[in-house]
């Protein structure tokens, strides 16, 4: 068993304001690595915010600005690093996230597959999954949707890649006229990150935006944070502050076990476990 630190970082995301939203997130890695992080997660889209109509215009590749300043971001505060953002590549968009190391090298890349409804013709279809290995641990990345009950699928995959952790940058929203004590928010998230992360014994944690959604389909609904934390048990670690003014640093020891089962035998207990693989 090994302890490793995750700062989840909160952060207000402003609509294609990238240069902003780097600076902001660069102060939350600070005040993250000064509590004892290890490993950052950064919310989903952080440079452009989710489901901007001006992504094909404002995107950009990656190795590229924004993506270069997250790798000094890293390096200069010596601290792992998991950011949303989005990338060009070619004539295509993608809602991306990255893995960079402690040195300032990207490490790997998670393209979203779940794309929701509403954005299908601003972001492309990622088309492949990955877990990297580190000298913190196994690492398994996915954004959002992609852990959502209709696609646990892509959970299961990582952790049956050897993932021995996943994270995943969000961005989660609501009507602005949602009563946070009459219509309570996040079973949708709860769910499937208790399910996995109790099948697996692996920790599943997932850090959203707060802020106003100010473009694309989604526009006036408010990014609401809450974002939560289940640990290698498959019980909640943490929920963060809800509300579009949540802005929040918060720093978790997190345990890490090592898979003692792969393949068909790992197959074969998560059946026994979950049957068809959806949550009750």
């Amino acid at each position: 068993m090994k302890t490793i630190k995750v700062g989840m970082l909160q952060m207000e995301v402003v609509f294609c304001q990238p240069e902003r939203n780097l600076k902001r997130a660069e102060k939350l890695v600070k005040e993250a690595v000064n509590a004892g992080a290890q490993i950052c997660v950064l919310p989903e889209c952080m440079d452009l915010g989710w489901g901007t109509p001006r992504a094909a215009e404002l995107a950009l590749p990656v190795p590229g600005k924004v993506s270069n300043e997250l790798c000094r971001i890293a390096k200069e505060n010596k601290v792992y690093l998991v950011s949303g953002l989005t990338e060009k590549a070619e004539n295509k968009v993608y809602n991306t996230a990255l893995l960079i190391s402690d040195e300032g090298e990207i490490l790997g890349k998670h393209r979203k597959i779940n794309v929701l409804t509403g954005v299908e013709d601003v972001y492309s279809i990622g088309d492949r999954l990955s877990v990297i290995e580190t000298k913190l641990g196994k690492i398994g990345i996915d954004i959002c949707a992609d852990n959502a009950v209709q696609s646990l699928s892509i959970g299961h995959t990582l952790a049956r890649m050897g993932a021995e952790i996943i994270l995943s940058p969000c961005a989660w929203a609501v009507l602005p006229d949602r009563d946070p004590i009459k219509e309570p928010y996040g079973n949708e998230w709860h769910v499937p990150y208790s399910h996995l992360s109790g099948i697996y014994q692996i920790p599943v944690i997932g850090v959203s935006n707060v802020g106003q959604v100010t473009e694309g389909s989604w526009t006036g609904w408010k990014a609401i944070g809450n974002s939560i934390a289940y640990g290698r048990d498959g019980k909640l670690l943490k929920v963060l502050p809800y509300g579009e003014d949540a802005e929040c640093v918060e720093v978790l020891q997190v345990e890490l076990g090592e898979a003692t089962m792969c393949g068909t035998a790992l197959a074969e207990y998560a059946y026994e476990k979950c049957g068809n693989g959806e949550p009750e």
